[in-house]
């Protein structure tokens, strides 16, 4: 029996280390893709054309709003920033939510970050971490090409406030 327990333990450990590699095999954009909390945001992303440069090398750090963020933001936002036209202010949206580099959360200090969009935001650490007044939901989920922090708002660059 107690051959047994060590064999299942074993076995667990081996899942949870494989599963944990996956996770780093996938690039930012498999990662929310594989993540149905995500999908919105891959559609946005997908919209602005974004797929490819987050699937490059990087490495990026994205902040990730959840679907519940983007179903928050006032009526008719979401869908006049999927449309076509309008695909340069989507590209400014979703590029504000990210920073060159991989930012893990012990990286994070109070202060200001500049975006891939070119605007800063706000760090604030404390017992709970927030990017403007986004909190962050899950950070540090890694990626081959960078990490993911997932945070509960859409963050809009100050050039759409």
């Amino acid at each position: 029996m107690k051959n047994l327990v060590k064999i299942v333990a074993v076995v667990v450990v081996g899942l949870m280390i494989s599963v944990s590699a996956m996770s780093q095999d996938k690039t930012i954009v498999g990662l929310a893709a594989g993540n149905s909390d995500l999908s919105t945001l891959v559609t946005a992303v997908k919209a602005a054309g974004l797929v490819d440069v987050l699937n490059g090398d990087g490495p990026f750090t994205v902040f990730a709003p959840t679907n519940a963020a983007f179903a928050a933001l006032p009526e008719g936002t979401l869908e006049t920033l999927l449309k076509p036209e309008n695909k340069d202010m989507l590209v400014s949206v979703l590029t504000y939510h990210v920073v060159g580099g991989k930012v893990m959360s012990t990286d994070l200090k109070n202060g200001m970050v500049k975006t891939v969009e070119g605007s800063d935001v706000t760090v604030k650490v404390g017992p709970k971490v927030y990017i403007n007044d986004a909190n962050v939901l899950k950070a540090d989920v890694n990626a081959s090409n960078g990490v993911v922090h997932v945070i509960d708002k859409v963050i809009l660059p100050p050039s759409m406030r």
